[in-house]
């Protein structure tokens, strides 16, 4: 019997968009898009912050020294949290299970800048039960700590968990503990799914 649901963040409730980013910000460095792009995205550097090794002014500080940025943090925050749209078939998923009293949790590789943005401007962050996230926990998945830390957390194992992620790697390590693991394509495939599982 499932007893609690999680859900990935990012490309499950929320798409996004890491382009938009790169090309609202270079026009403000030394780098031209190309060469930001794989500066932030290809490096090491933002799976550092995301994992919890580097605090937000940390990881703004080592942008704007190895890109020239000549923007604030403010401003460099403001270009960084506008990339998500959100996946409003899944957010009412969400709502649907909520409301039928099953506990939810995100769980999600992110980062402090993204979680402060999408807590004040999404009205669902406030409906989960609870959130594991990647840079809070220090582990980033498919790592089995983020995984063990969310079973600690909600005394849950195995196929009481119904997990939500669109990363093959994640559900792998999930299903690897028994996890009833869906790995999120469409909406309408994610709803056939659950439906399966008579959630829905």
């Amino acid at each position: 019997m499932i007893k609690v649901a999680a859900f990935d963040i990012g490309k499950v409730l929320l798409d996004f968009d890491y382009g938009i980013f790169v090309r609202r910000m270079a026009s403000r460095t030394q780098m031209d898009v190309p060469e930001l792009d794989a500066f932030l995205n290809q490096s090491p550097l933002l799976a550092q912050y995301e994992s919890g090794q580097l605090t937000s002014p940390e990881f703004f500080a080592i942008v704007q020294k190895e890109t020239g940025f000549d923007g604030s943090e403010s401003e460099f925050a403001a270009y960084f949290e506008d990339i998500f749209t959100p996946i409003e078939e899944i957010i009412a998923l969400h709502t649907t299970l909520t409301a039928s009293g099953l506990p939810t949790y995100t769980l999600s590789n992110t980062n402090e800048m993204a979680v402060r943005h999408i807590s004040r401007a999404y009205d669902f962050w406030p409906r989960f039960t609870g959130h594991i996230l990647s840079h809070e926990v220090r582990a980033l998945k498919p790592n089995p700590k983020i995984y063990e830390l969310f079973e600690q957390t909600t005394g849950c194992h195995g196929n009481e968990i119904l997990y939500l992620d669109d990363l093959p790697e994640n559900i792998a390590a999930a299903k690897s503990r028994g996890w009833h693991a869906i790995e999120h394509r469409t909406p309408e495939t994610t709803f056939r799914s659950i439906s399966e599982l008579g959630l829905l």
